[in-house]
């Protein structure tokens, strides 16, 4: 136990106060902030979900097709439970909400599956199974649910912001984005998502303001075009979602793993390079993300983390008693850990990127992961004390 505390959980804690500290002693401006986001976010991530799925098998899903079912039927219903409770409990709009979901309602599987369960399990087939088909379900079904939710509130605030018409206004000077162009004035209704350059313009005049998801994409890949915005709304959100490389990656890797295509092994280092730095990364720009707000510790972060750690695992622990796995304790135990993990990274990253939930959730991360130390104590102790009571 005390090697998992040391070898595991403090490293996590140490990168995240030193991030913390970057933040605070301004080593970081906030550009450099946001293009550790999109690195993590666009590039490390997406390369460190596509290698560590493609490396399963159609066998690893048929193997054990309970295992396969409670997990992807459990993560993703406590997902959207996540979601439908902070909009009542909370009163948060739609993007929040989602933001919320991908933070209280996800574990940081792909951060840390394989460094929290391979030393208390060992790296064998059942615990990369266990590993891989959470990790599937978090990153190529909850997260492009996630991103599509707040692409649909960002919509809706739009035309809301749109119908408004006493709705004030900032005008603002955006620089050419090619050599020579011209730069341009710009006139931004108080309360809509704006895109990277316009949040940049604001932040120049002492404003903050949510960044657009999708706008912020479509500005970055040519513009918006006449048939984006005649598309349905809600197909709109899901088919932008899924085009995000975070999303589109593990996706892809699904899908490759589904049909039978094999990445050679002599691939594998290239995609490894640029992966490896996705933890240490991450778990950094959490940090700053956190140093950026002021740190509480309210109601709705300790949900958060009761939510997380405890209440989850619970629910999944006993569905698999429910569904007849009683009879194989160390996978229930291997399951209950891998979903019981502290808020998915990728969640407080998309959180910082867009300016979403950024002081609830950088507060949850922290309060999650320090408690984590203990809740990963107690459900050890308690799965076998559960089993022989039930046996």
């Amino acid at each position: 136990m005390t090697s998992i505390l040391i070898n595991d959980i403090v490293p996590i804690l140490v990168i995240m106060i030193l991030g913390y500290l970057c933040g605070k002693f301004r080593f970081f401006d906030n550009d450099q902030r946001q293009g550790l986001n999109k690195l993590v976010l666009n590039i490390a991530l997406p390369a460190a979900l596509f290698i560590s799925i493609v490396k399963a098998t159609r066998s690893m899903f048929a193997q054990d097709i309970v295992l396969t079912l409670i997990s992807v039927f459990g993560v993703t219903g406590l997902f959207m439970l996540s979601y439908f409770l902070d909009r009542k409990m909370f009163h948060r709009n739609t993007q929040e909400a989602a933001v919320c979901a991908l933070i209280a309602g996800s574990p940081t599987i792909g951060f840390l599956g394989f460094a929290v369960l391979d030393p208390i399990y060992g790296n064998n087939t059942t615990t990369n199974l266990v590993i891989g088909i959470v990790s599937i379900v978090v990153n190529a079904i909850t997260i492009p649910i996630g991103l599509a939710l707040v692409e649909k509130g960002q919509e809706k605030t739009r035309h809301e912001v749109a119908k408004n018409t006493s709705t004030k206004t900032t005008t603002v000077t955006i620089p050419g984005r090619k050599p020579g162009e011209k730069a341009i004035s710009r006139d931004i209704p108080d309360g809509v998502p704006v895109t990277d350059e316009e949040a940049k313009a604001l932040g120049e005049k002492g404003l903050d303001r949510e960044i657009d998801l999708v706008r912020a994409e479509m500005h970055d890949h040519a513009g918006e075009n006449n048939k984006a915005k005649k598309m349905n709304p809600t197909l709109r959100a899901i088919l932008n979602a899924v085009k995000q490389p975070v999303a589109a990656a593990p996706l892809l890797a699904v899908i490759f793993v589904l049909i039978g295509i094999h990445i050679p092994n002599s691939w594998a280092p290239t995609f490894d390079l640029i992966a490896k730095a996705n933890a240490g990364v991450a778990v950094l720009a959490a940090g700053l993300a956190l140093s950026t707000v002021k740190f509480t510790i309210d109601k709705e972060g300790i949900w958060n983390t009761f939510y997380r750690l405890f209440f989850t695992p619970a629910v999944i622990v006993a569905a698999a008693y429910i569904c007849g796995m009683g009879s194989d304790p160390m996978k229930i135990s291997m399951l209950c850990l891998a979903t019981g993990l502290p808020p998915a990274f990728s969640g407080i990253i998309i959180s910082s990127r867009y300016n979403i939930y950024v002081k609830e959730g950088a507060s949850s991360v922290a309060i999650s992961t320090v408690v984590f130390a203990a809740s990963c104590i107690f459900w050890i102790w308690f799965l076998p004390v559960l089993h022989g009571m039930l046996h």
